[in-house]
């Protein structure tokens, strides 16, 4: 007959039981760390001359990184919030339909052609092409081997302490 005896077996099962709940906390931690970190890349390399200059500031104002948790896992997201209405334009490129400019705030358009100013009640435009000028997939894109060494490293540490 064969008999084996560990001491710290219920211990050891105790501490690999929590190993899942303890793994996603790890990981969700470090998740929000490289949110954060690729959506300040985006911010201050891509939208401030890196991809698009910068006017008004609202779309690079509008980047923001978020973190989930579920039962089954981490999930992190970079986008633009809020009401950015050419943000995916520059994102993906695209085109534009022929459309009427008309004044907002005055009762005519003011505008400088060959030098000299300009007024008009409306201007019909006649749309656009706008080329993709990716800034986050391609952020993403430089920024993956990195997230993903990050995440197998927290995941590894926390697996030599358990």
């Amino acid at each position: 007959m064969f008999a084996l005896e560990l001491d710290g077996l219920d211990e050891a099962a105790a501490r690999l039981d929590g190993c899942p709940a303890a793994l996603r906390a790890a990981l969700a931690a470090k998740a929000v760390e490289l949110a954060a970190a690729l959506a300040d890349r985006v911010r201050t390399d891509k939208l401030s001359g890196g991809v698009l200059n910068v006017r008004s500031g609202a779309l690079r104002d509008s980047i923001a990184a978020e973190v989930s948790t579920d039962g089954d896992g981490v999930a992190a997201s970079v986008a633009s919030t809020g009401d950015v209405k050419y943000a995916a334009i520059q994102e993906y490129g695209g085109k534009t339909a022929a459309h009427e400019i008309l004044p907002a705030k005055a009762q005519a358009l003011a505008f400088v052609v060959g030098g000299a100013l300009r007024f008009a009640r409306k201007v019909e435009h006649p749309g656009s092409v706008i080329p993709e000028r990716s800034y986050l997939r391609a952020t993403l894109d430089e920024m993956s081997g990195d997230i993903v060494a990050a995440l197998a490293d927290a995941a590894a540490e926390l697996l030599e302490r358990a």
